[in-house]
């Protein structure tokens, strides 16, 4: 069977049909946004053994978000007549040794070179994956599609990152990066067995409405960066706001598994709605995402407060990665491999640029004013749905 005739079967088929390539893009997606994040979750070590300060520590987070803003397009373009499963795989691997010479790195410039590396593998995989469920499934199963493979990213909120902290506070940061490299492997295998080929390229808008399905999708990769921006400017540094709130190390860990398994709340949440109420469902996660961290800042340092506020903020997000995604496909403003690749790299731009806006809030106005910038931008980024209409339509199909 040619990958052609995958593609076409694919399309005309349900999300029970596609199971077994979700699952593989789930697994990889996990693996994907734990390697992205683990440093989130490891910083007060990170910097005490490399002996560099907390906030130079968090550019790690943004040495790779970097490397992911400035490739992803360029590389996607580069690499889009190549099959899309090896070149899946290729970034698995490169994931691996990225998490590898970060655990055997003498000094933090080995640590931010290999966390370089695993930008540049990042900077292709979402880029593709986005593009890959799109078309493992019909139009109308968009939005289910992508809300599935995404609960792979919640569940690097829920398991992965969580629980490689509570190892590394366990045993260590650096066995936390190795027990990581062995899941990036593990996931490369499952990728390799479960997912199907799909075709490269994707059928053209008709001329009269390449611009105006451009212009959405610009508008939809703007709101896109403003909601990472904000959500990066604090969740970046998330540790230290649970350690001032008053939790011991060892209880840091656990708090981010709770906090990352109400994400799954917006995952589903995405799941149900996308392909039935998108503009409503895009506007209440973004409301639910402000709030929850305006009431973080009002709240801070109060330890309960802090507490529910975030539990809020992370539900909400859990549905984000979805609700962009499935806007950015469905204004058909490029190819499928195309609009995975401004996804990717506008959401980068907002976690790079998160994480070094969070540095230079924490070295200036402190700790507790994280919050803040962060539920302004994404305040940002609702506004930017409520007027573009047409780039956030009420139902799938509708300008």
């Amino acid at each position: 069977m040619t990958d052609a005739t995958t593609d076409r079967r694919a399309q005309t088929g349900t999300v029970r049909a596609a199971a077994g390539g979700i699952v593989a893009l789930a697994l990889a997606t996990f693996a994907a946004i734990t390697t992205e994040l683990l440093p989130v979750g490891l910083l007060p070590q990170i910097s005490d053994d490399l002996d560099v300060s907390r906030s130079v520590a968090g550019l790690l987070v943004t040495v790779y978000a970097v490397m992911v803003a400035a490739l992803a397009v360029p590389l996607t373009l580069a690499t889009r007549r190549l099959p899309r499963k090896p070149l899946l795989l290729g970034t698995l691997v490169a994931y691996t040794a990225s998490n590898t010479l970060v655990a055997l790195a003498p000094a933090f410039g080995v640590v931010a070179a290999a966390r370089a590396l695993g930008g540049v593998a990042h900077a292709v995989f979402f880029s593709v994956a986005i593009g890959y469920a799109s078309r493992l499934v019909g139009p109308q199963f968009t939005g289910r599609a992508l809300a599935l493979v995404t609960a792979g990213a919640s569940a690097g909120f829920v398991l992965g990152v969580p629980l490689s902290t509570a190892l590394g506070n366990a045993v260590g940061w650096r066995a936390a990066f190795v027990a990581l490299a062995i899941a990036c492997a593990l996931a490369a295998a499952l990728v390799a067995a479960l997912l199907p080929a799909v075709a490269t390229g994707a059928a053209p808008a008709p001329d009269g409405a390449r611009r105006t399905n451009r212009v959405r999708l610009g508008i939809v990769s703007v709101a896109n960066a403003l909601t990472y921006l904000g959500q990066y400017t604090v969740y970046t540094y998330v540790a230290l706001l649970l350690l001032g709130a008053g939790l011991t190390r060892s209880s840091v860990g656990p708090a981010l598994l709770v906090l990352g398994a109400l994400g799954l709340v917006g995952t589903a949440y995405a799941a149900t709605s996308l392909d039935r109420h998108p503009r409503r469902g895009t506007i209440v996660v973004l409301a639910t995402v402000a709030l929850g961290l305006l009431a973080l800042g009002v709240l801070f340092p109060a330890q309960l407060g802090v507490l529910a506020a975030a539990a809020v903020w992370t539900a909400g997000f859990g549905a984000v990665a979805s609700v962009f995604q499935t806007a950015a496909i469905r204004t058909s403003g490029a190819s499928p491999d195309v609009i995975g690749a401004l996804v990717n790299a506008t959401a980068n731009i907002g976690i790079g640029g998160g994480a070094a806006l969070g540095a230079w809030v924490l070295a200036g106005p402190g700790l507790g004013s994280l919050p803040y910038w962060g539920a302004g931008l994404v305040a940002l980024a609702l506004l930017v749905v409520l007027i573009a209409r047409r780039a956030f339509p009420a139902a799938p199909g509708h300008a």
